[in-house]
């Protein structure tokens, strides 16, 4: 085998791979909201991502009103950047589930694959 065929066999793996990757990543997603969009999934998420959202805007606004001399311009800055933090955190906690299977579906589809070639270029000889 020279480089040219080592290096398309080694992409057309790759690609493989990439590909049940995905596809499983799309059964886990599947699997995980049944017949819920996802669409409507991440819209409950982010409702129930408010809470950390407030709790995010008054600990920035209270860090930033407090570390610079009462300044209301700094209160306002933490505010937003805390409430950014605290909604991202809230979305990330709301779809843990949802992840995890999704990243499950992809470990078992990837290992699959990974095990069809390890007996394409390892075969078992029984007889």
């Amino acid at each position: 085998m020279n480089i040219l065929e080592w290096s398309k066999s080694e992409v057309d793996y790759g690609r493989k791979l990439m590909d049940s990757a995905v596809e499983g990543a799309r059964r886990g997603e599947e699997k995980f909201l049944k017949d819920e969009s996802l669409g409507r999934h991440m819209e409950e998420s982010a409702v129930h991502a408010a809470v950390a959202t407030i709790f995010g805007a008054g600990l920035g606004w209270l860090g930033g009103y407090l570390e610079n001399r009462r300044s209301r311009s700094r209160a306002f800055t933490g505010a937003l950047l805390g409430g950014a933090i605290g909604f991202a955190a809230g979305l990330i906690w709301q779809n843990r589930k949802l992840t995890a299977s999704v990243a499950s579906g992809a470990w078992k589809s990837v290992s699959k694959t990974r095990d069809v070639r390890w007996l394409e270029k390892n075969p078992i000889d029984y007889a």
